[in-house]
């Protein structure tokens, strides 16, 4: 949990700052740095669940 609790700080820093240096907005930096991780765990959901579809379509056509 620990190491997941740093990647979200992590996370929501690295957002703020890219978005804060090219806007030079503290509100749309705030406001992507929460948004932009959000919708990211969202898209990851989706794609770990299409992910594992493929992986077992693969040992399915390996074994076969």
């Amino acid at each position: 949990m620990k190491k997941t609790m740093t990647f979200a700080i992590l996370h929501f820093s690295v957002a703020f700052t890219i978005t804060y240096l090219l806007t030079g907005s503290i509100v749309i930096g705030g406001a992507v740095a929460l948004i932009e991780p959000a919708v990211n765990t969202i898209v990851f959901y989706f794609h770990d669940k299409v992910w594992n579809k493929i992986e077992a379509n693969s040992l399915a056509n390996a074994i076969s």
